[in-house]
This record gives structure tokens, sequence and C-alpha cells, in this order.
């Protein structure tokens, strides 16, 4: 339905983002891969992928149309939803998934939240030989991180907790993280938090 949305990030979170569209303002899911590519007060383009399901409308959005594919595809796995695939998405990069997907290896792709081996190893059978499709990958940059570090701690914290996390889980694993890294970015910290909170 929504190919692409233009206009100003009026908020940015790492699970989400406000775009302001000629003052009509759009919730918008997004992944830590395109929320490192982001910043508040910029314009940005972001690809969409709607979903509408009896009990909701879902809007996703992408800084690359490679991110936006692979979400698709990853979703048309089945058993694989919207907030798996963002899952994914967000623990790993695009060129990541693709070789893990090449490389055949389940077992580091269950170390995303809510993966099992079984699903892990379902989701690599599937998109073998779909992702020679995909286009190359874009090199976005991580915008520097301008928040101090304990803004930084509580805004990992506050994504960890709306994604499911129990928020005592997620505050000694974060603490682990900035004590080993004082200087670590909110993206950084979660992608580990994701790999070490059971």
């Amino acid at each position: 339905m929504y190919e692409y949305l233009y206009g100003k990030i009026s908020e940015l979170a790492p699970t989400y983002c406000v775009v302001d569209v000629m003052g009509v303002g759009y919730m918008v899911n997004i992944s830590l891969q395109t929320y490192k590519a982001l910043q508040v007060d910029t314009p940005a383009k972001l690809y969409t992928h709607f979903v509408v399901r009896e009990d909701a409308q879902i809007l996703y959005g992408f800084f690359t149309k490679d991110e936006r594919e692979f979400f698709r595809l990853l979703t048309s796995v089945s058993g694989v939803g919207g907030s798996t695939a963002r899952m994914v998405l967000s623990t790993y990069t695009v060129d990541e998934i693709s070789n893990i997907v090449a490389t055949q290896n389940a077992s580091l792709l269950k170390n995303v939240k809510g993966l099992g081996l079984k699903s892990a190893q379902k989701i690599i059978v599937e998109l073998s030989g779909k992702l020679p499709d995909l286009g190359e990958i874009s090199s976005d940059k991580p915008s520097s991180s301008k928040v101090a570090r304990s803004a930084s701690f509580d805004e990992a914290l506050q994504a960890l907790t709306m994604l499911g996390y129990q928020k005592v889980a997620s505050e000694k694993a974060l603490t682990k993280i900035f004590e080993a890294d004082p200087d670590i970015t909110t993206e950084q910290a979660l992608k580990l938090a994701f790999k070490h909170i059971s």
C-alpha cells in the first residue's frame, strides 16, 4: 500500500520512529539497522511494509530496500512474524544474515531472541536460494552518538523491555556491557545484549 515515507524524523527510539510527513505523524516500527541511520529533526526516506491484522495495523520502515526485502523474505517463512523478523534484523545486518544462511549456521541464528534451533534451521532452509536476488548492501554509517552514557544505557534498557526482555536481566547485562566499554553506543550495546540475555 505504501512504498515509502519521506519526512522529518520527529521522534526516534531503537524500536520505532515517528515520521512527520507534511504535518501528519506516522509511527513506524524499525530495526536497529535503520535506527542507527536516522537522526531526530532530520529528513529521511523510509521504505515501508504495511501489515493489517484483525487486531492491529502495523507499519514497518527500513532505511534501505535490501533490509525491507529481507524482512519480507523472513516473514514469508511459516511461523516467522513481523516482530521476529525485526528482531533478526536488529541482531544481525543483512550481510551477516546472508552469510549465516549461505553457511547454514543455524547455531548462530538461534542467538536471536525467540528463535529456537528448529526455527533457525527452517529459516535457513527456506531462504536458501532466494538471497541472490537481493541488491548490493547499502553502506549506512551509524550516526555519531550525541547522548551521555547514562542516556544510552536508559535508551537501551527501554528498548529491551519494550521487546519483552525482563528488566532485571536487561539491567544486569547492560551494566556489564557499559562497564567493559563506557563509550559504547546504544545500538552496539543492544546487539551485545540480544546475544547474551537468556
